[in-house]
């Protein structure tokens, strides 16, 4: 039985064109700055989002540490939402390694963060308090792409109170298709910007942290620090590299399917939450375990939350939205 993992949009296979990309990409000792298929990719993505410089590390989550702690230093604070990977899901890193003190606010339902809030939250130029210094927003937040308009209100605002404003965007290129715009419109708003290989692009590993030359110069070291320095690391660049050049525009037949099964669900009388990109959220509340139990043993991989969410991406064929619908059919039915 082929399974059909919904659980995110980390689990896909690398393509056979992708495949040939690594096997044929030139190498040479990272660290030392000698890897040919990495400079290529680290330089690429950084013109594409009109900034100075690249670092390739192997996790969206070192990408986002490596930020924090390059803008920030010890005893300072950053502040982002009550739900943004960099403070739930990245293990408390930016406290543990950079002692950088998370300041976590509620968020807004389209994965904004009101700035009348975030002001609140920054802390008087006072000795008892952290120094407020940074603040990081994600796009897409949970599938939803922040509004241009808001991007250009959060980089006002930052600008005026002397802030750093990085930009977790794992799936930045999901927003970008959304929008039908360019990375660009959406980096330039931000002093840095991660972005992720393996999730709705498809590479099998890593990420891209961008920002001006001397933050990369910083990032570079701390990435050694941490232990993420690779060494020939161009097999893994050049599946960015493919995903780049052939895995971008294809997101729109990843969307289309999100909007296709979230469809069929609320036409089953499932509570469903708007569709943009790749997530479709459905209320599942007790049920949750069953469900998964139930549809893995029809060939659909679920996680278990009473806030279900499942993540299209490359291997979610079209002809897997039928299945797909009929094992919550059953559901319903048993």
């Amino acid at each position: 039985m082929r399974l059909i993992d919904l659980r995110s949009d980390t689990v896909t296979q690398p393509t056979a064109g992708m495949r040939e990309a690594m096997l044929t990409a030139p190498t040479g000792d990272d660290v030392y700055g000698e890897d040919p298929t990495v400079r290529q990719l680290e330089q690429t993505l950084a013109a594409q989002l009109g900034l100075q410089a690249g670092l390739f590390v192997p996790s969206g989550t070192m990408s986002n540490l490596l930020a924090l702690m390059a803008h920030c230093g010890r005893g300072d604070e950053y502040i982002t939402g009550q739900l943004a990977h960099t403070y739930k899901y990245e293990a408390g890193g930016a406290a543990v390694l950079g002692s950088i003190q998370p300041q976590p606010v509620e968020m807004e339902p389209d994965g904004s963060l009101d700035l009348e809030r975030v002001a609140a939250a920054i802390k008087p130029d006072d000795f008892h308090f952290a120094r407020t210094r940074l603040l990081a927003l994600e796009n897409t937040m949970q599938g939803k792409v922040l509004p241009p308009a808001y991007l250009a209100e959060a980089r006002a605002f930052t600008r005026e109170r002397g802030l750093v404003l990085h930009l977790d965007g794992a799936r930045l290129f999901n927003a970008v298709v959304k929008l039908g715009c360019t990375p660009e419109d959406i980096s330039r708003h931000f002093d840095s910007v991660s972005v992720c290989l393996s999730k709705g692009l498809g590479a099998p590993v890593g990420s891209v942290l961008c920002g001006d030359e001397a933050f990369i110069g910083r990032a570079r070291r701390l990435r050694k620090m941490v232990g993420g320095g690779m060494r020939q690391a161009g097999v893994l660049a050049a599946a960015g590299l493919y995903a780049l050049e052939h895995q971008v525009q294809r997101l729109a037949q990843d969307h289309q399917r999100a909007r296709e099964i979230a469809e069929g669900l609320e036409g089953l009388g499932y509570v469903v939450e708007p569709v943009q990109t790749n997530m479709v959220y459905v209320q599942m509340g007790e049920r949750a375990g069953a469900l998964k139990a139930f549809c893995a043993e029809r060939g659909v991989i679920l996680t278990a939350a009473s806030r279900l969410r499942m993540v299209t991406h490359l291997d979610v064929q079209p002809e897997h939205v039928e299945p797909i619908l009929e094992c919550f059919a059953a559901f319903v039915r048993s």
